[in-house]
């Protein structure tokens, strides 16, 4: 329950600080109509914290349907599941949405490290951390194999480079830039360092058990 109580927490807090901007994109979104609200920042923001309800309750319908396993409680793993999806998927998109010449312009690379990091600006450098920082969040708690900072770097870092690659594949009018790739990487560890309490670890021994025996040496 801490959990999901400080992901609500930080949501409320996104939201009242934007709260300007995204009533900005409401009246196109409420509308259903794609230009002004699904390929704008604020409109995808809203449309993200709008079905954060659904997301809510996916993952309770989830919790509901199985049984914990592995010492994991349903609740959780639900939850990091749908959160892994509902908190990268929007991000995705805006790092894949078109800009004016695209289809037109050649792929840009760029990869030099730290050449593009100065001038990606705060809110540039805040954005990049945030692409798969809700899956370095909740991937170590749903997978006990990813329950390792070094796998989360890992992980990070070669889901960026596949967007990288399809920003300069489909010519999108983008960057592809090895700064995206360490900054994206480096948000996915840090949110991951942040539930580390949570990760999904296996469970110690049962104190009382006897231990086995040691298997005789020749």
């Amino acid at each position: 329950m801490v959990l999901a109580a400080l992901v609500v927490l930080a949501l409320a807090g996104g939201l009242f600080l934007m709260r300007r901007m995204l009533l900005m994109s409401a009246p196109r979104c409420m509308a259903g109509r794609w230009h002004g609200c699904y390929d704008t920042f604020n409109g995808v923001v809203l449309m993200t914290l709008v079905t954060l309800p659904l997301a809510v309750l996916v993952a309770w319908v989830l919790a509901r349907l199985r049984p914990a396993r592995g010492g994991l409680p349903a609740w959780r793993m639900s939850l990091a599941e749908v959160g892994m999806v509902h908190g990268t998927v929007p991000f995705l998109w805006l790092t894949m949405m078109p800009g004016a010449g695209a289809g037109v312009v050649p792929g840009r690379v760029s990869l030099v490290p730290l050449r593009d990091l100065v001038t990606m600006g705060p809110l540039g450098t805040v954005g990049n951390l945030l692409v798969f920082a809700a899956l370095g969040f909740f991937a170590p708690i749903r997978f006990e194999a990813l329950a390792s900072a070094p796998r989360v770097l890992a992980l990070g870092a070669a889901c960026s480079v596949l967007v990288e690659t399809a920003q300069y594949v489909l010519r999108l009018d983008r960057v592809s830039s090895v700064d995206d790739v360490l900054v994206n990487a480096t948000g996915a560890v840090l949110a991951a360092l942040a539930s580390r309490r949570w990760w999904r670890t296996t469970a110690p021994a049962a104190p009382g058990r006897p231990r086995p025996a040691p298997a005789p040496t020749a």
